[in-house]
């Protein structure tokens, strides 16, 4: 496997771009926005003008745009990647997203001679820099394997996860147990604050015990800073949270945390501040 398409070239699609080109893959690009990618290009990665150029002639093409109806659009229709991959190419899709889209996905690809992967990634814009992405895959096991080489160029934590589908299910689990980190973390510096302490003092303090969890440590961090610039836009978090409530409904699970979370992170976005980092779930409580 040497030439691969990667279409959405965003925050983390970049960084996992110079990455693939680091291991010595000849990558093929796709974004809506070309002056967005104008680094990467200089760098050496190929321009297309469509998702379905750069799907032609490559032995895997790697997705990860923003939000399901943008997996919609690139994978269906005569201009998607289904149409226009050839048969034997693998079609990743790294995006987080709904698991009953990747079984869609899954089901066509099939139908037309593809391998499938849904392989959602976590560990933010940081992880996608060093290329020490968390890499969750659902579908054929041999596909997996086949595949393993160009996860191990973007992710040092590759997992298998079983059937096409739950890749993303595990991506759900993720998403609910950082919704409830993230807001014991804010939680913790507000009741800090507001009984004297410094907040920095209190972070470093339990941040190394029990307590402690990477969005303390990353996230939480940050705004004690007040910096909120996004590592993770908050509104891509209201999406997976979203999913993952929809997700468990349907299986007769109430999840009370996160559809807490859930509708402060709504009311936040409905506030304007969907383009911050999810560390601006701190605002919620008038930080």
């Amino acid at each position: 496997m040497k030439k691969i398409g990667f279409i959405g070239v965003g925050i983390m699609g970049k960084s996992m771009v110079r990455n693939l080109r680091k291991a010595g893959y000849e990558v093929a690009i796709y974004t809506r926005t070309k002056s967005k990618a104008e680094d990467v290009i200089a760098e050496g990665a190929v321009w297309c003008d469509t998702a379905a150029e750069c799907a032609r002639g490559r032995d895997a093409v790697i997705t990860i745009v923003g939000y399901p109806k943008d997996v919609e659009e690139v994978y269906f229709g005569e201009n998607g990647i289904l149409a226009n991959a050839e048969p034997g190419t693998y079609v990743i899709d790294m995006t987080t997203t709904s698991p009953k889209l990747a079984v869609r996905i899954w089901e066509a690809a099939e139908k037309a001679g593809l391998h499938a992967i849904d392989a959602p990634v976590t560990g933010g814009d940081t992880g996608a820099k060093a290329g020490t992405l968390t890499i969750l895959a659902g579908g054929k096991e041999e596909d997996f394997n086949a595949c393993v080489p160009v996860f191990e160029a973007m992710g040092k934590n590759i997992n298998y996860e079983g059937k096409a589908g739950n890749g993303q299910h595990t991506k759900m689990c993720n998403q609910i147990a950082i919704a409830g980190a993230l807001a014991g973390a804010c939680e913790a510096m507000v009741y800090a604050k507001n009984v004297g302490l410094d907040v920095d003092t209190m972070l470093k303090s339990i941040s190394t015990g029990a307590a402690g969890s990477a969005q303390m440590n990353n996230v939480a961090s940050k705004a004690a800073k007040d910096d909120y610039a996004p590592g993770f836009f908050l509104k891509h978090f209201i999406k997976d949270m979203g999913i993952a409530d929809e997700e468990a409904l349907a299986a007769d699970t109430k999840l009370g945390v996160l559809e807490d979370v859930l509708a402060m992170s709504r009311q936040l976005e409905a506030e304007g501040m969907g383009d911050l980092g999810t560390q601006a779930l701190i605002k919620y409580y008038r930080w």
